[in-house]
């Protein structure tokens, strides 16, 4: 029946959707969507080559079309009668410091489309899969997990385009939770309150040492550990920070 169940995740790069990807590809076969190919290609060849199952699949999560087509895909591949185990959204729509004023339309509309719409889009299209793996009796409750900010709850001065997105989101894992829950799908929302180490911020708050920046590979194991909530424990919301993190 496990070969039923896959795990799926949307927004896979260097950080959180890689490590994510790697601890849930330790138990089930996982999908990987990401927009440009580079970004899940050697990932997939790494969990393939080291004994788990990854197909990638070029997606814009922002764009209904292909969100769909991503659907046909993973059905091709796994069979009309698959089951999630697992959807995690990591996408998000770009992080910007700029007076309000300053800020372009289109950079509005094309952040709040991937944290807001995208949200709306994967979260379309993986219920009826994660709702399947209920069906299947999934070992441990079939789960949609969103990957909140800062900016989720917090939205400072000139952080407008990438707030907006980011508590639409929230808005909709706090609904979703509430109407799913009691089907026996798993929502949560993730914040993440700091910088992760990955190689993009490899030189950012390098005085403070490596304890202050939040550990990749601890928010999966973290993810990990809200998949596995038995029914009568569910958490909605937990949030993530170093220990030297101002809050």
């Amino acid at each position: 029946m496990a070969s039923k169940l896959i795990a799926i995740v949307a927004g896979v790069g260097p950080g959180t959707g890689a490590a994510v990807a790697r601890k849930f590809a330790a138990t089930y076969p996982v999908v990987l969507l990401a927009r440009k190919p580079e970004n899940f290609e050697s990932l997939a060849k790494e969990i393939n080559q080291s004994g788990g199952k990854a197909i990638g699949i070029s997606t814009d999560i922002s764009d209904s079309k292909s969100v769909k087509n991503a659907i046909d895909v993973i059905k091709k591949e796994f069979g009309s009668d698959v089951g999630a185990a697992a959807a995690i959204f990591n996408a998000s729509g770009g992080f910007l410091r700029k007076p309000f004023l300053e800020v372009p339309d289109d950079v509005f509309a094309t952040s709040f489309a991937v944290s807001a719409t995208g949200g709306v889009l994967f979260s379309k299209a993986t219920l009826p899969l994660l709702l399947k793996g209920v069906e299947l009796k999934s070992p441990h409750p079939p789960s949609l997990i969103f990957t909140g900010a800062t900016a989720s709850v917090k939205s400072n001065a000139q952080m407008a385009s990438f707030a907006v997105g980011k508590w639409a989101l929230r808005a909709l894992s706090q609904s979703l939770a509430k109407e799913f829950g009691p089907k026996g799908v798993h929502v949560s929302h993730a914040i993440i309150d700091g910088v992760i180490d990955i190689p993009r911020t490899k030189e950012w708050l390098k005085d403070l040492g490596p304890e202050a920046k939040l550990s990749a590979d601890g928010i999966a194991n973290d993810y990990w550990n809200l998949h596995t909530q038995p029914v009568t424990n569910f958490t909605w919301e937990i949030d993530l920070r170093p220990a030297v993190e101002k809050w």
